[in-house]
């Protein structure tokens, strides 16, 4: 892994550096549409079909059928950012199908995601559309009641396993106390539409066969999602800073992984594997991100992660201010106790 603060007069071009690769092309996106979502739709009848069969072939199709499902949430993710089409309105009409077929508000969402790209390793800021994470002081600060409920949360069966259901299927029905009207009104409109689409479904196929075909491709979906976001900003050496010490450029570049994945891999995941090209330009579309690693100086010392870093970096619980770095929850209890010893 590898990683190391940018020199300003490096960083001052950066926005000049990466404008090239910023423009979507149209027969791209629709190529994306091609090679996500239509395979998607297929597989899910594919699956509805083979019910007949086996039970057992049906789910032995789940995992591929969820590779093109992650696929589509990055042409979705996309949208949101306005990257995937060259207009506005198209970012906006194909955020909000696909925010359908996710069961996600296309605004809320995106709303949210804005915000954690505004703000991701900032210490004072945190909190929005990221995992939730709390420093070594914060975390020994806590009562022990709360502690249990951060290590029960941290827990990679939680995270990984209850986490998808929650942050797909429950957290996106709920409309925040303090959600702009806007905000509130798309929820509630997708709120409606899906239950309107799901009963559809389930009165067509019967409500158990809904369930086989949908939640298996979204559940291993999900959670690979929440994986790949969890590594791509918590890992050891990441970046955090506050106040007048965190920088945009650095916060990409230093706080957002490359994660290396193999072809197939870096196929189903739309190329979020080059997080730190985009967070330092959302408008770059998934397929360009590569080239502009590849082009771009900028980008040569990058933290980087295999796939053992990455699986790695889920020990690692709360960031230490003294020592700069991730730690695990055994790391700060050895800490404790040799800061014990020593008075």
């Amino acid at each position: 892994m590898a990683g190391q603060p940018v020199a300003g007069n490096q960083r001052a071009p950066w926005k000049d550096l990466i404008r090239p690769y910023a423009k979507p092309r149209l027969s791209r996106s629709w190529l994306d549409v091609a090679t996500s979502v239509v395979p998607y739709v297929a597989l899910m009848v594919a699956m509805y079909e083979l019910l007949d069969v086996s039970v057992l072939l049906t789910l032995a199709l789940a995992p591929l059928t969820a590779g093109f499902l992650l696929r589509t949430f990055i042409l979705f993710h996309d949208c949101t950012h306005g990257s995937l089409w060259p207009t506005k309105r198209a970012n906006t009409w194909w955020g909000r199908v696909l925010g359908l077929m996710l069961f996600m508000p296309f605004e809320s969402w995106g709303h949210s995601h804005a915000v954690h790209h505004a703000t991701a390793g900032d210490l004072e800021r945190r909190g929005t559309g990221d995992v939730p994470m709390l420093t070594v002081a914060e975390y020994r600060a806590k009562s022990p009641r709360d502690q249990r409920l951060y290590r029960s949360y941290r827990h990679p069966a939680v995270m990984f396993g209850l986490g998808p259901l929650v942050s797909f299927f429950i957290g996106p029905r709920l409309v925040p106390k303090d959600a702009r009207p806007r905000i509130r009104r798309a929820i509630i409109r997708t709120n409606i539409a899906l239950a309107l689409l799901v009963g559809l479904a389930c009165w067509l196929l019967g409500p158990l066969e809904f369930l086989a075909i949908q939640l298996p491709a979204a559940w291993i979906a999900g959670s690979t999602g929440i994986f790949l976001f969890y590594v791509q900003h918590q890992f050891e050496d990441a970046y955090w800073e506050t106040g007048d010490n965190w920088d945009y450029a650095d916060a990409a570049i230093r706080g957002s992984s490359f994660l290396r994945l193999p072809r197939v891999l870096q196929f189903f995941s739309g190329n979020i594997g080059y997080h730190h090209v985009h967070h330092l330009s959302a408008r770059v579309p998934n397929y360009n991100l590569q080239r502009a690693h590849e082009d771009l100086e900028l980008f040569r010392d990058v933290p980087t992660l295999t796939i053992p870093d990455a699986l790695r970096a889920t020990r690692l619980k709360l960031w230490d201010e003294e020592r700069g770095r991730m730690i695990s929850f055994a790391e700060a209890e050895a800490e404790a106790s040799e800061a014990l010893a020593t008075t």
